[in-house]
């Protein structure tokens, strides 16, 4: 009988509780280890199982072998930090190009966030844009290349992903629509409104921070969904049945992702179901291209070789989200005057 042992590497590469979800969940469908526990707190990585009297090191090599695809890298010292801050000569012209297209499109109507109380399609639409390209989406792509090798190997590539998408971007207007209803029982005061759209922009500025890779401490700050919830919703995808693409594509709007959850809690105070439903959806089609390139091409950002510089332009254009959605909010409610005269 085999002997089972616990031991505790380092992690390189998590950035948020997707990341803690993906290296869980892919370690613990290795066959000889019965338990995996991430934590972003301290970036390792509890395991248990029968490593038949493996060194630490060889241990440590096996488990990056299975993440390796994902990104992340297993060892038994702490790594040192690189924050590649070369990253940035890139990432900031490009965020600061974006930043002038988001003000021509504020001008035109097509996105606001500066001077209203509410957050536009457009806006969603943009936010979903860059959740796609951030790594707290990693897990969502994680799905999809899962489901996508699997019915792949069964001669069908086409129909799953058609499921996986209508099923996601359904269940993201249908459940936004009921978040959005909820919010009308509840009528939020202007106060509550005001400290929610303060709480959503801190939300975001911390995950702009955490997008930069600069300061690794602000990782332990991240809203969570509940670890079962998640895990829950993940395990969907295990299913064998024709309809696991659209469960899956539903599961994906309780999954952790910080920038879901902002969306969500932004919703709560629209006090409507369609604009509540239509909101999400926006957010959903955002995030559209990014995943059906996924789909289709196995595509991941995690694993390019610019992937630094995807990032730290994200995390970019994420901070200015959260600043002028902070700042919005001030105005909103007569605190400041508006800074910025669109």
């Amino acid at each position: 009988m085999k002997n089972s042992s616990t031991s505790t590497f380092h992690i390189s590469g998590m950035h948020c509780n997707a990341c803690v979800l993906k290296i869980d969940t892919e370690l613990q469908s290795v066959p000889h280890i019965s338990r995996a526990e991430s934590n972003l707190k301290t970036f390792t990585v509890e395991v248990e199982g029968e490593f038949d009297n493996k060194l630490p090191k060889e241990i440590a090599e096996e488990l990056s072998a299975v993440l390796k695809k994902h990104g992340y890298s297993v060892s038994v010292e702490r790594p040192l930090k690189n924050r590649n801050l070369s990253d940035f000569k890139i990432a900031i012209p490009i965020a600061l190009v974006f930043a002038f297209g988001f003000v021509l499109l504020q001008k035109i109507g097509m996105v606001n966030m500066v001077n209203t109380s509410t957050v536009s399609y457009g806006t969603a639409f943009t936010v979903g844009v860059i959740a796609s390209l951030s790594t707290c989406m990693a897990v969502v792509g994680g799905l999809v290349l899962s489901m996508s090798a699997t019915f792949a190997k069964e001669g069908d590539k086409v129909i799953p992903q058609l499921l996986f998408h209508v099923g996601r971007l359904l269940s993201f207007f249908i459940l936004g629509g009921v978040i959005g209803a909820l919010g009308s029982v509840f009528t939020l005061s202007i106060t509550a409104t005001f400290l929610l759209n303060i709480f959503i922009g801190i939300i975001m500025l911390i995950m702009g921070i955490n997008l930069l890779d600069v300061f690794h401490w602000t990782k332990k700050m991240q809203l969570s969904m509940p670890k079962f919830l998640s895990r829950h919703a993940f395990r969907v995808s295990k299913l064998n049945h024709t309809l696991t693409p659209f469960l899956v594509g539903i599961a994906t709007f309780f999954l952790p992702c910080g920038f879901t959850q902002s969306m969500q809690l932004y919703t709560l105070t629209t006090g409507n179901f369609l604009q509540g439903g239509l909101t999400m959806s926006s957010f959903a089609l955002g995030t559209l291209p990014v995943l059906a390139l996924i789909s289709f091409s196995s595509f991941s950002i995690q694993n390019s070789k610019k992937a630094g510089i995807f990032f730290k332009t994200a995390g970019l254009i994420v901070v200015m989200f959260a600043l002028l959605n902070l700042i919005n909010s001030l105005v909103v409610i007569g605190l400041i005057q508006p800074v910025l005269n669109f």
